[in-house]
């Protein structure tokens, strides 16, 4: 039986997994209603970075003492913000928060949605999706999350059609229609890249992407966008904290003009912003 993989948080970051947090803040900080300062927990890339750049260009004009802690594992982030060590957190999607609240008993909320570090399809001999071949065999990610992220990607363009309900751990067994007949080839993660020379098509997470020379906003011939997107990274605290002045005030600022163009500059399109009405 397939279980659901925890490590599929937040757009897919290459990272390490371990248990300790790093840095040079700890993340022994004031902790939840400790104090005027809010201590956020984040993930190196992009999450710290762009609270990095608001702690040093915005945070102080608006009254916000942030302190910043960074890990290098998805698990630890959560039980320290449940623990109480953690006023919030930035690094995760909806889809993983809920399904670790599931897993752990945890009673974490999300605030706001931030950025989407944008799952795409590439390919090496089609520039447009809609020029897929029939009988084409396309390679997704085989963690359960990711898996079904690709597949609902390639359902919004109609290449496939999936069971009502599917969702976010939807599997090739829930391919209700394929009339390009393709062939859906799960494969680890890291391996998509390399794929690229023996499929005709692969849904590669940002990441990977990444350190495979490919640019999301320029290569890929299906990008996700970040518009209503479940797998936007969220902003999340412990149930009860939303309302708190200081969590306001970062969603805030989250979600400002300056932090949005901050993000379209330095990511150039392999994390977009989100979206705002």
């Amino acid at each position: 039986m397939r279980t659901p993989v925890m490590a599929a948080a937040a757009g897919a970051l290459a990272l390490t997994l371990g248990l300790t947090a790093c840095g040079s803040e700890k993340a022994s900080g004031q902790g939840s209603g400790g104090g005027d300062t809010l201590t956020v927990g984040a993930t190196p890339t992009p999450a710290g970075e762009v609270l990095t750049y608001i702690k040093k260009n915005l945070a102080k004009k608006e009254g916000l003492d942030l302190r910043i802690t960074e890990f290098t594992d998805y698990v630890t982030p959560n039980t320290a913000l449940q623990e109480g060590s953690l006023d919030a957190n930035l690094y995760q999607h909806t889809p993983y928060l809920e399904d670790f609240n599931k897993s752990k008993g945890t009673d974490l909320v999300p605030v706001t949605e931030v950025y989407l570090p944008a799952l795409g399809v590439y390919a090496k001999k089609t520039k447009d999706i809609a020029d897929l071949p029939t009988g084409a065999t396309v390679a997704v990610p085989n963690d359960t999350t990711n898996e079904g992220r690709a597949l609902q990607l390639l359902a919004s363009k109609g290449l496939i059609g999936l069971k009502k309900g599917a969702g976010s751990t939807a599997t090739p067994e829930d391919i209700t229609s394929n009339p390009k007949k393709l062939t859906i080839k799960p494969l680890e993660p890291a391996q998509l890249p390399r794929a690229l020379q023996d499929v005709d098509a692969a849904a590669i997470n940002n990441n990977y992407a990444l350190d495979a020379g490919l640019d999301p906003k320029k290569d890929a011939i299906l990008l996700e966008s970040p518009k209503d997107n479940p797998y936007n990274n969220v902003l999340a605290v412990k149930k009860g904290d939303q309302d708190d002045p200081r969590v306001e005030k970062l969603a805030e600022l989250l979600t400002s003009p300056q932090v949005k163009q901050f993000i379209e500059d330095k990511y150039k399109g392999s994390v977009l912003p989100v979206e705002t009405s």
